[in-house]
């Protein structure tokens, strides 16, 4: 089933689904690029001294990787004019076997007046929703 055009989206529209793996080299390169150099994304011991389960990936990290899929259906990021979420879970990330982010965006309501719709995005990591009121606002063409 391939996603629909971005002329013709109705409510309920699946757009995208995909999954992200994510490594602990993955980490080290956003860590570079971003400057969040907090170690609870790169040792265990520290991040388990605090709570977690062990090295976690950055929140911004993983909200970009969802919208991912949205950015590529809508094949424009400059279409995305509206993006937030809520964090509600960590996306643990194995020094070995990494971590899937499983995402699916869904059409969630359709403004014709403004020429816009809003995509729902779903993240689960583990069977565990990580993402919360995760929505993209897109511009629809004219």
């Amino acid at each position: 089933m391939s996603a629909p055009k971005l002329s013709e989206v109705s409510v309920g529209d699946v757009v995208g689904s995909t999954t992200v793996h994510l490594t602990r080299a993955d980490l080290l390169r956003y860590a570079d690029a971003s400057g969040d150099h907090n170690p609870i994304h790169a040792s265990d011991e520290v991040a388990r001294s605090v709570g977690l389960p062990g090295v976690i990936a950055h929140g911004m990290l993983t909200m970009g990787a969802a919208v991912r899929v949205v950015v590529d259906w809508a094949g424009d990021p400059g279409a995305v004019v509206d993006y937030g979420t809520r964090f509600t879970g960590q996306v643990p990330v194995d020094a070995e076997a990494g971590a899937d982010l499983e995402v699916t965006a869904s059409v969630g309501a359709v403004d014709a007046e403004a020429g816009t719709a809003r995509v729902d995005i779903a993240a689960t990591c583990g069977g565990t929703r990580v993402l919360g009121r995760a929505r993209a606002v897109v511009r629809l063409p004219a």
